[in-house]
């Protein structure tokens, strides 16, 4: 019995010793980390890991910085290192022999017009792009803006006032793209915004730009959550309420009964957009959705897929994913081998698709804001080819179309409250790559949408092209 009082005793002993131990440790690290303690944080400090991380990813550029630095000749480098140091005269030169060698570089010629400026009075604007996560898109993006920014300049600027440009990269971020609006926000130099690309960031920046009364228009986002979101948010290209009823439309005229498997990303608002866009419009018209397939799920089978619509009665295949599923949608192309026919929203208007695609999208009909080939005389696809020595695409359009609808409202009044008025009005409108930019009062581009269809041709060398359809119907 008194073993047992020891043992109990002793073990008690060594616990209260644990106890004062633990105790003491604690009380001897909190008195040692002082201003460390969470209470005595900077709202700095406060910021999480991932937020940090964020921030540290919105990039900015006038020329000191080099964000695309795929393809940067040993010139551009140096001119970028001249910028930095303040040596415009320098950087002018070595640019414009960066140029001649690869004329076909965006960045560049901003960085160029922005040198030729050095630190004269100036207007300034912004044009965010995801140079991080797809850098074809922001090239073609970037190429619109400089061509306006260009064509200004070389005009003698905005009421003899040249045009600066911002560059930022948002890498299609959402989070990125807050940082960023938060940013150029607080910059009073900077009066307007060519921005954001997808839906989801311009969703994300939109309150803020709004917030803080500084317009933006985004050259590509189509999702209707973006109609009526502020008197200082527009945009340059049609909606998915028109294009998802030009598409609905089309396939009604040539389908009367259409029952359409829809292939759509549940994690896009774009892709959610346009696909219930096109749903009330198909319906509208006595056609009806048998089937939907989320191509962002990892349970997706694009053959198993097909063959669930087809046993549920599909006659047509619309792909309205986004630029993010749309190598699964080129799955379904292939596996279709042309079987029904198929709509698609502007996603799927890449060089990828006639590569993959190749014989199996023939016939494949798809809503862009533009296209060359409907307007292949007009000034600016000459310019634009003089310039870029080559084509470009719907983004490119749009994006000068938003640049030149931010000019247009700095010559105005050049103040962000300015601009935002002269684009409200009733009366806006200024030459577009086509037709006029105008305003609906939702802030949507005043502008139907153009369908093309793959068909054989040699223009992009994978022997199917998009064409015009109402050029198409006069082959």
């Amino acid at each position: 019995m008194s073993q047992k009082n020891d043992t109990v005793t002793l073990l008690l002993s060594l616990l209260i010793t644990l106890l004062f131990f633990g105790v003491g440790s604690w009380w001897l690290y909190n008195r040692f980390q002082g201003s460390n303690s969470p209470t005595n944080l900077s709202e700095t400090e406060k910021i999480s890991p991932e937020q940090k991380s964020v921030s540290a990813q919105a990039k900015f550029s006038q020329g000191e910085n080099l964000l695309i630095v795929e393809g940067a000749s040993s010139d551009k480098q140096a001119a970028i290192q001249a910028l930095g140091k303040g040596d415009f005269q320098q950087a002018v030169y070595l640019l414009e022999k960066s140029l001649q060698a690869n004329q076909n570089d965006p960045e560049a010629l901003i960085y160029l017009n922005n040198a030729r400026i050095g630190q004269a009075k100036s207007y300034t604007i912004a044009v965010s792009v995801p140079i991080g996560s797809d850098v074809n898109t922001a090239l073609e993006v970037l190429r619109g803006v400089a061509q306006s920014q260009n064509q200004i300049n070389q005009a003698g600027g905005i009421n003899g006032i040249p045009l600066k440009v911002l560059i930022a990269d948002d890498a299609d971020n959402p989070e990125i793209a807050a940082q960023i609006a938060q940013k150029l926000a607080a910059d009073n130099s900077i009066l307007g915004v060519v921005g954001h690309t997808s839906s989801d960031t311009s969703l994300a920046a939109a309150a803020i730009y709004q917030k803080a009364g500084l317009v933006m228009i985004s050259p590509i986002s189509t999702s209707v959550k973006l109609s009526n979101f502020g008197d200082y948010i527009f945009r340059s290209v049609p909606s998915d309420f028109v294009a998802a009823r030009a598409l609905a439309e089309s396939s009604l005229q040539k389908i009367p009964n259409v029952k359409a498997v829809v292939f759509f990303n549940s994690q896009s608002n774009y892709s959610q957009s346009l696909k219930s866009e096109f749903t009330t419009a198909l319906g509208l018209g006595g056609g009806q959705v048998v089937s939907e397939f989320d191509l962002s799920s990892l349970t997706f089978t694009p053959s198993k897929s097909l063959q669930q619509a087809q046993q549920e009665g599909a006659n047509l295949i619309a792909l309205l994913g986004d630029s993010g599923t749309l190598d699964k949608a080129l799955q379904v192309v292939q596996i279709n081998g042309q079987k029904l026919p198929i709509v698609a929203g502007d996603d799927v208007y890449s060089p990828k698709t006639l590569d993959v695609g190749g014989k199996n999208a023939l016939g494949m009909v798809v809503a862009i804001a533009w296209h060359l080939g409907a307007n292949p005389n007009s000034p600016f696809v000459n310019k634009s080819r003089q310039l870029w020595q080559g084509d470009v695409n719907w983004r490119t359009a749009t994006a000068y179309d938003a640049a030149q609808a931010l000019i247009a409202g700095i010559q105005a009044e050049s103040s962000r409250e300015g601009v935002q008025q002269a684009l409200r009005s009733s009366n806006f409108s200024v030459p577009g790559a086509t037709n006029p930019v105008r305003f609906l009062p939702s802030g949507d581009r005043n502008q139907s949408v153009q369908l093309v269809v793959v068909k054989p041709g040699s223009r992009s060398s994978f022997g199917v092209d998009f064409v015009p359809i109402s050029r198409s119907n006069n082959n």
